[in-house]
């Protein structure tokens, strides 16, 4: 175990997944030939590739060799819409969410939190909902407290969302849901070292820059972004040795309360693109291919997996899995800073504040 531990982001790909690409089925070689959306095959694979942990490429076109489960049931979290099965992460995102299941709580958090997407098992595309969380270093946080009962998985996957946002007022936090517990969470989500940014929704961020009154050193890393009302993303930043992993841009100094933030209150983010009468019909956007990832997500595709989900199941410290259930993995711990729903149309306009 311990060897593992030492070659976490630096074990070379090829090696741990050339060894195993060899173990390929069926689904393999064939599946690629196909050349069917790279959603399909990603969105098809049940469980991870058995390597070190990997992330290769960038948040929004990428993937992840040696990704682990969090378990459906923690001491202070439940995961959401299993059925969805995105529970998957890289081990140090996995052992952040139980750190800070637990600093929720103690901020009064009801019994923990909500765990929505994080990312499929070998990352990668999904066929619905995102298109960031391809390398296992993003999660979607409820902005609904993990209730004292329980959830069943029924109810799991039914549960409504809950908007921050009034409904007929244009980017307004409903004073009547928003409360200080849900500020001082966020910003504690954005406090750790890790944690690169932190996505809610303009109106949401406003509401931290008119009303944060502790410490605004952390703020700038909470950005605004389209939807984000009921729930919060936490994205962590390329872990230390992980040389397949795409950094994104460093978010740009200050506490974000400026003409960027201001940008989101007028028009132009919300406009529907102006549409040219003569111009010819565009063509129908191409399905992103395996082969417009990184070169290295072709042999996470085909690289053979564990046994069962068991195997890869994060071991919590609070002994969150039965004992008849226990992984043979054991995650670091995250005390240490080294070791959703999109809508239906998501209007992107051409320009955007840097730094987003």
């Amino acid at each position: 175990m311990q060897t593992m531990k030492k070659t976490w982001g630096t074990r070379p790909i090829t090696t741990a997944l050339m060894l195993t690409a060899a173990f390929v089925g069926a689904t393999g070689e064939g599946a690629l030939a196909e050349g069917r959306p790279a959603k399909e095959l990603f969105g098809g694979m049940t469980l991870p590739a058995k390597a070190a942990p990997s992330p290769y490429g960038s948040y929004a076109k990428g993937c992840i060799a040696g990704a682990v489960a969090i378990p459906t049931d923690g001491p202070t979290w439940q995961a959401m819409r299993l059925s969805r099965n995105r529970r998957w992460g890289h081990p140090q995102m996995i052992a952040l969410l139980e750190r800070f299941s637990k600093d929720a709580v103690q901020l009064g958090w009801g019994s923990g939190i909500l765990i929505g997407d994080i990312s499929q098992p070998r990352g990668g595309p999904m066929l619905s909902g995102h298109a960031s969380h391809q390398i296992g270093l993003d999660a979607d946080i409820w902005f609904t407290p993990k209730p004292a009962q329980p959830l069943s998985p029924q109810q799991r996957e039914d549960m409504p969302f809950t908007s921050m946002l009034v409904k007929d007022k244009f980017l307004t936090v409903d004073k009547r849901l928003w409360t200080d517990t849900h500020a001082r969470v966020v910003v504690q989500a954005a406090s750790y070292p890790q944690v690169e940014r932190i996505f809610v929704n303009p109106a949401i961020k406003k509401k931290l820059c008119d009303t944060w009154t502790g410490d605004r050193s952390v703020l700038g890393k909470i950005r605004p972004i389209y939807g984000h009302d009921a729930h919060f993303h936490i994205r962590m930043r390329c872990p230390e040795g992980a040389s397949g992993c795409k950094p994104q841009a460093a978010v740009p100094p200050g506490d974000g309360c400026d003409k960027s933030l201001a940008w989101w209150f007028t028009k132009e983010p919300w406009a529907a693109p102006k549409k040219d009468p003569n111009a010819k019909p565009a063509p129908k956007p191409r399905a992103m291919q395996v082969s417009d990832l990184p070169k290295a997500c072709s042999t996470v595709l085909q690289a053979r997996g564990p046994a069962n989900e068991y195997e890869v199941t994060y071991q919590a410290s609070g002994g969150a899995l039965p004992s008849s259930a226990a992984s043979a993995f054991a995650a670091p711990m995250a005390s240490s800073p080294q070791g959703f729903e999109l809508p239906a149309v998501v209007p992107v306009p051409p320009a955007r504040p840097s730094g987003w």
